[in-house]
């Protein structure tokens, strides 16, 4: 469980999500999702950065999310170069909305409580940049090696952090295999960079490649510690997962950990479904409000709350709401 004296923090929402309210154009379904727009409509990507920011959120994560080098030179026609520049760019942009924000935030006397708000880089699967739906099953991990993983992972984590951010988003990612190859490339080749690692579930126990949760955390957790990293490691958890099933799975973590105290992330869809032949979310209407989860994802040891697709700012300024409500001032 998290020590009672630990802040939480709010993390934004759903990017692409809000992105299209900038755009009118459909992302979903993109090759590029919502990577695009770094390079097509940057003055929108910095704007949805500042409605999460003007809504409370304290973690802003780069819009990197299914960006890579072997996408932008197929679906931008970029040299292997500018792609990558625009991987740098797209931290830029996050860079340049958190120092907007806090010249909006001075402006009008308020303050900012120092380090915040934090600036963290999208590193997801994998299984996106394939456009095959394979990021929501992982079954790449049983035709991609270890070092293929990290091979390709690699130059997109370098031109993140040589923009300067607080951390790496390793989220999203479905299967033990790559969590794994990740964490070990970063603990080994990495020594200063802090991170968090999130999981995408299929249900309330295991991942979207079918391994435990439990098991798959654990793991992570165990080979932070052997290394000795604890205090680079900012989280383990779950995103992109309906948020019913985020208390059991937990819950399963806790049991396999026993009494350590290992510090957890959580940010959720909204619980809706998305219907890959229709490219629509369905389930809207039956959904529940986030915030009435906050409560129970506290008490099982959530340190960073916020949202994943289909969560607004306007849901991100409710889950702050509710934390500030329940004496969040540590």
């Amino acid at each position: 469980m998290m020590p009672p004296t630990q802040r939480i923090l709010v993390k934004s929402g759903g990017f692409s999500t809000q992105l299209a309210r900038h755009v009118q154009e459909k992302i979903d379904g993109d090759p590029l999702w919502g990577s695009r727009f770094d390079q097509k409509n940057p003055t929108a990507v910095l704007q949805t950065h500042l409605d999460f920011l003007q809504n409370g959120a304290q973690i802003i994560v780069s819009n990197t999310y299914q960006s890579s080098i072997e996408g932008f030179m197929k679906q931008l026609l970029l040299s292997r170069e500018e792609s990558i520049q625009l991987m740098r760019k797209s931290v830029q942009l996050a860079k340049e909305a958190k120092s907007k924000y806090i010249e909006m935030v001075e402006k009008t006397n308020g303050t900012q409580e120092s380090g915040l708000p934090l600036v963290m880089a999208s590193i997801g699967p994998y299984g996106a940049h394939l456009h095959d739906g394979s990021e929501y099953k992982g079954s790449y991990s049983e035709r991609v090696s270890s070092a293929d993983l990290q091979n390709w992972h690699r130059p997109r984590i370098d031109a993140c952090l040589a923009e300067g951010v607080d951390g790496l988003a390793v989220e999203t990612i479905p299967c033990q295999m790559e969590a794994e190859s990740v964490v070990d490339m970063l603990l080994n080749d990495y020594p200063d960079v802090k991170f968090w690692v999130s999981f995408q579930c299929k249900d309330n126990e295991a991942l979207a490649h079918g391994e435990l949760f439990s098991n798959a955390a654990y793991s992570i957790w165990n080979k932070v510690k052997k290394a000795n990293a604890v205090e680079r490691l900012i989280a383990i958890g779950v995103n992109c997962v309906n948020p019913k099933f985020v208390k059991p799975l937990f819950k399963s973590l806790h049991v396999l950990a026993n009494a350590e105290s290992i510090p957890l992330i959580v940010y959720s869809n909204r619980g809706e479904f998305y219907d890959e032949k229709q490219g629509e979310w369905t389930g809207h209407d039956d959904c529940i409000p986030l915030e009435s989860y906050v409560p129970e994802w506290i008490e099982l040891g959530a340190c960073i709350i916020g949202g994943c697709c289909r969560v607004y700012p306007e849901d991100i300024l409710r889950i702050r709401k509710c934390i500030d409500n329940m004496g969040n001032d540590n």
